[in-house]
This record gives structure tokens, sequence and C-alpha cells, in this order.
């Protein structure tokens, strides 16, 4: 009984001495401590002033979506005009047209893209053959070195509706040439699944990381009480790269405005214009494509944009932390 009492007390003791030091650990000026972990601070500098140089920096133009703004006067010198742009906007009859056209592209890439690289990961992860594994890794992770530019030069080469060779196929098999790249209908269904091809291999690498750290502890028990394959990956993968899907989700969702402007850019064109105009593209015609540029309503729909997906991901981050028990922050 002493020698219990004398353990807890010795455990008292040790417990209040780390606290003891923790606090003061704490309570050290801030310059004693950056001179402590001054090479940490050197090796964050550069990251540091690239995020205040690029990021936070060009914060300061955004005030001319409240100004009537003129290159000649300056960023201050137009007149403010307060939310003069923004109710234009919204008031335009383009508004309707590319929100609509900007959410659906999201959505159906957020549906389509979002749970392939899941289940890419699972299969490989529960393949056997490790080489014929890392063979289809690389297969499928390579896409991603191709740049946009040259994914939608591959895509029109490929459905060219004179030299294409899938046009030829159909041809010659007495089926109807198409013009993909021209029918508003195929838009979306090119532009979603050229990106499934192009992102998927990388994207997965991220759960498979995550699946690397599942005890195989738990795989054995499992296949011992006659678990299936199937009911493994269910019930002992998944859950283990759930809170990184969704924090990507959560990413996602708040990117819900900004789909990719410069795939759609390249694959615009005026027969598909009414499916393909979104906000991005729609920003950089009044702002720079004009033959009068109109730098302050597009820095007021940019700006909108921005609001929108921050609002987005707040809402979307706290259903996480409440439905799923994860989150972004």
């Amino acid at each position: 009984m002493a020698e219990q009492t004398t353990n807890f007390v010795d455990t008292l003791r040790v417990d209040n001495t780390g606290k003891t030091r923790k606090k003061l650990k704490h309570q050290l000026p801030l310059g004693t401590r950056i001179r402590r972990a001054w090479r940490l601070y050197v090796l964050l500098a550069p990251a540091l002033v690239w995020v205040i140089i690029f990021c936070y920096w060009p914060m300061y133009g955004v005030q001319i979506a409240f100004r009537d703004f003129s290159p000649a006067t300056g960023l201050t010198g137009g007149p403010w005009v307060g939310l003069k742009h923004f109710v234009r906007f919204v008031t335009s009859y383009q508004f309707e047209l590319v929100l609509k056209n900007t959410v659906i592209l999201h959505m159906y890439e957020l549906l389509v893209a979002f749970p392939v690289p899941i289940i890419l990961a699972l299969v490989l992860n529960a393949v056997r053959q490790k080489r014929f594994s890392r063979a289809v890794q690389l297969v499928t992770y390579a896409p991603n070195f191709i740049s946009v530019v040259v994914v939608v030069g591959i895509m029109v080469m490929l459905l060219d509706p004179q030299a294409g060779v899938v046009n030829n196929l159909m041809g010659i098999a007495g089926i109807p040439t198409v013009n993909f790249m021209g029918e508003p209908g195929w838009f979306r269904h090119l532009f979603v699944f050229s990106g499934v091809w192009q992102t998927a291999g990388f994207s997965a690498i991220i759960y498979l990381a995550a699946l690397s750290s599942v005890p195989p502890e738990l795989h054995e028990a499992a296949r011992v009480d006659g678990a299936t394959r199937l009911r493994r990956m269910w019930h002992i993968d998944l859950p283990a790269i759930m809170p990184i899907a969704v924090i990507l989700l959560v990413l996602n969702i708040g990117n819900i405005l900004s789909v990719g402007f410069e795939k759609v850019l390249l694959m615009q064109n005026p027969l598909n214009l009414d499916v393909s105009q979104v906000i991005g593209t729609y920003v950089y015609q009044v702002g720079l494509e004009a033959s009068i540029p109109q730098y302050s309503y597009a820095t007021a729909i940019g700006f909108f944009n921005s609001v929108v997906g921050v609002v987005l991901l707040l809402i979307v981050n706290q259903m996480a932390r409440r439905i799923a028990k994860a989150g972004l922050f």
C-alpha cells in the first residue's frame, strides 16, 4: 500500500513538472522562441514571402471592384461606387446562364471524378500482384504530367469530324460522323471524363498513402472470421480513408464556382458557348478580351466568386464535422 502511494505521488510530481515546463515554455518571449528555432523560421521564410507577395498583396487591388477604375487614375483614383458592379452582374442577362453552367459542370465533375480515385485506390490496394499494381498505378499516374493544352489538343485531333480517328472508325462502321467539339451536348461529357483520365491516378496516390497505414492485423483477423475481400474493403479500407475523403470533398465544394478556366477556354467555341460559358471565362472576356476592358466589373465578378466559395466552404465544413466527425478545420 505504501509503495502504491509513493508511486502515485511520484507520477503526480512528474505530471506537474511536465505541465510546469510546458507552461514556462509558452511563457517565453516571442523573440527568445524565434532565436531558439531560427533554423525552422529560415526554412519557412521563402514560402511565407511567396504567399505574402502573390496571395495577400494582390488583395489590395480588390478595391477596384468598388470603384470605377481607370488605368490613367490608378487603383485609388477612380470614384467610389459601392456595390454598383455587383448589382450589375446579378441583374444581367448573363448571370443565370454562367451561374447555371458553372454549377452544373462542377457538380457533374464532382459526382464522376471524386469517387473514381477512391475506387482505383481500393482496387490497387487489394491487388495481390504488386508488379501489376505498380504498372497500373504508373499508367494511370502518367497523364497527370500532360498539360491541359496538350490534353485538349489530343481531344481535337482524335475527335475531328474530318480527320479524327474516332470519326473515321465510326465512318467505317457506317455510323454518321459527329462534331464532338462543336456539339453542346458533348461538351460536359468530354470535359469531365478527360479530366478523370488525367487526374484519377494522381488523386489515388493520396488514398493509397492513407491505406498504407492500415494495420495488417485488421485484415488478418477479418480473414480468419471469413470476411471476403469486398467486405474487408468496405469495413476496413474505406473507413481508413474516409477522413481524407471528407477533407477533399469539402475543398472541392468550396471551389464549386471555380471550374478549370484554362480547359474550358480551350474547349470553348461559338457552337457550344451556351453550355461552356462559365464564370471564369466570362470574367476573362469582359475584363481582358473586350474591345473596352471592364476591369472593375470583372474584378467584382471574381470577388463575388471568391466570397461564395468561402461561404460554401464554411457551411460544408461545419456539416462534415457534425455528420462525419471530420473536417478541414
